[in-house]
């Protein structure tokens, strides 16, 4: 994370429900597609899709359907930053990021694919509990200088 004002910045509360993917691939579009590289663009929607699902399928899986999944994303000059806020259990996610790499988790299983392919599309990669008792899921990923 990096003191710098964003370039552009929006904040996305949903549901938790699946379905809310379509709804925040047409808010990151509205947001970032016009101005980021296309690959960029693809790559942080996969990262962000893997993490939503992750939210829905883990982190509230015994929360009601109207539990809020609050989404920010912020646009700078040289990186796009994303972060997701849920209301679940903490979770190490760099214990279980290790525990797959040593296991030599591949993408073809079921079990860790989210996980990894959220840290192979990103350059940072972090989740904390906070003090309000909601978890934060932080992804950036830099633009290379050039890419545009």
């Amino acid at each position: 994370m990096h003191p710098d004002k964003p370039l552009k910045q929006s904040h996305l509360k949903v549901a938790t429900d699946i379905k809310a993917v379509a709804e925040i691939f047409a808010w990151f579009d509205r947001l970032a597609s016009r101005q980021l590289p296309h690959q960029f663009c693809v790559d942080c929607k996969v990262a962000l899709d893997e993490a939503f699902a992750n939210v829905v399928d883990h982190a509230h899986q015994h929360l009601p359907p109207t539990t809020p999944i609050e989404l920010e994303l912020k646009i700078f000059a040289d990186r796009l930053e994303m972060r997701i806020w849920d209301h679940g259990e903490p979770f190490d996610l760099q214990a279980k990021l290790d525990a797959l790499h040593q296991k030599g988790c591949n993408l073809l299983e079921e079990t860790g694919r989210g996980l990894i392919l959220m840290e192979q599309f990103t350059d940072e990669l972090f989740y904390q509990r906070l003090s309000d008792q909601r978890n934060c899921l932080f992804m950036g990923k830099r633009l290379v200088p050039g890419s545009h």
